[in-house]
């Protein structure tokens, strides 16, 4: 039975005074004082801004109930000391604040992003959370207004993302900004239940959260989070395409499974020139029916996962990354079946013919809406850039498609292939056999 102390605490627990005092909680304060000056020297703290928290790692006791440690809010983040850091329990509650200072030193308080690092800690199980208002992390949400998601391939520093590699295409949520940070809870946890597999969210003209199962995961990971942030804005300012495995010159699309064409300002050269436009600039294309046939699905990839999806659940069950996939699975059972992005790049990543990435610009899934409603498309063509949706040729074989296409004002071919399903009787939509026709 545990003594009681005359705090009324147990003695013994990581609440007791001898537990706050001890030594896995001091490595803890003055390794988050040693970061934050090194986070402001990176330009991700400066001006009070941005936060820290960790875990006081002890191997007794299971990271859920471990204790909590958090930077204060609004204060000099390169100054602090040790003794500055607040210490939580598990369960959220104040344990050890720290003492005030003498003017010009504002009264103590707690981060302002107390809810969304527990937010982190309770979904994602982490043991670090860093929040930054790196630059960079600010500006790479602001290329696109209206882009969700952050999208990068291709580039060395993506393996140094948790369960990524080079080849991989690394996705990071944005959420809205709101006037304070708590504010950001709920669409946080959005991000983090939507997104299973990131560690981390971007938040638009503000920052960024990232977290690891580690302080070093955490650190690793920030620091190659604004290095791709970073390359990123370079490629934008150099013309260049961060979301294509080829990084090539930045066309209209950025998304869409498409095959891009010129890009606006020469659009508008040759226009002024007199030239006609003959062809669409950007070319959306449909999968199953369109770009392979129907039966590709029932007599390769069903057989496939019948005969191995057992052995790789088997081999995988308790790994993080099963779990985020068997999870996601879960929520989205009510979904119609449509093939993801991951989905996407796997087909044309694995040909009979090679890696035909390179000749894609982007991909769609249904996080754009219903592949049979027309705000689906309007959102794809707001999504490319384009003047105006018919410069769009959006190639499908299945008549419904086809009509919201066109209600949203997009050029629609049909494609005709074995197995695909009959087209009503004067449907009017131009039909082909082979991508040598468009």
């Amino acid at each position: 039975m545990a003594a009681i102390g005359l705090n009324g605490v147990k003695v013994g627990t990581t609440s007791s005074q001898a537990y706050l005092e001890g030594k896995a909680v001091k490595e803890t304060r003055a390794l988050m004082a040693e970061l934050c000056r090194h986070f402001y020297t990176l330009g991700w703290v400066t001006g009070t801004g941005g936060s820290i928290s960790m875990k006081v790692h002890d191997d007794s006791i299971p990271r859920p109930q471990q204790l909590i440690l958090m930077a204060p809010s609004g204060v000099q983040k390169e100054r602090m000391e040790p003794e500055d850091m607040y210490v939580l329990s598990h369960s959220g509650s104040v344990l050890s604040a720290p003492s005030p200072k003498p003017w010009p030193h504002k009264p103590p308080k707690c981060s302002d992003c107390d809810p969304l690092f527990k937010k982190a800690y309770e979904m994602c199980d982490a043991a670090a959370v860093f929040h930054s208002h790196g630059i960079e992390s600010c500006l790479v949400t602001m290329i696109n207004p209206l882009s969700k998601e952050f999208r990068i391939t291709h580039m060395e520093m993506i393996k140094g993302i948790k369960g990524h590699g080079y080849y991989d295409e690394l996705v990071v949520p944005i959420i809205e900004n709101t006037a304070y940070e708590y504010q950001l809870t709920e669409s946080f946890a959005k991000a983090i239940e939507d997104y299973p597999k990131a560690t981390a969210v971007l938040v638009r003209n503000h920052g960024v959260f990232v977290w690891g199962d580690s302080w070093i995961s955490a650190k690793t990971q920030s620091e190659c989070y604004h290095y791709l942030f970073d390359a990123a804005l370079k490629l934008h300012q150099m013309g260049l395409d961060w979301s294509t495995p080829n990084h090539g010159p930045i066309q209209s699309a950025r998304r869409g499974l498409s095959i891009a064409g010129e890009s606006n300002v020469s659009v508008k050269a040759r226009k002024s020139n007199g030239d006609s436009d003959p062809l669409p600039r950007c070319v959306v294309l449909d999968i199953e029916g369109t770009t392979t046939p129907i039966s590709f699905v029932s007599e390769v990839l069903f057989p496939y996962a019948r005969d191995n999806v057992g052995r790789h659940l088997s081999l995988t069950y308790d790994t993080p990354e099963t779990k985020a996939d068997i999870k996601l699975l879960r929520s989205q059972v009510y979904i119609y079946s449509s093939g993801s992005r991951l989905a996407q790049r796997l087909i044309f990543g694995k040909t009979n013919h090679g890696d035909l990435r390179k000749y894609l610009s982007g991909f769609f899934d249904t996080t754009v809406g219903n592949k049979r409603e027309t705000r689906s498309y309007v959102e794809i063509s707001e999504s490319l850039g384009v003047e105006k949706p018919s410069d769009i040729l959006f190639v499908t074989d299945v008549y419904q498609e086809a009509t919201a296409a066109t209600a949203a004002g997009l050029e629609v071919i049909i494609s005709i292939r074995p197995g695909n399903g009959p087209l009503p009787d004067n449907h009017g939509f131009k039909t082909i056999k082979s991508f040598s026709e468009i």
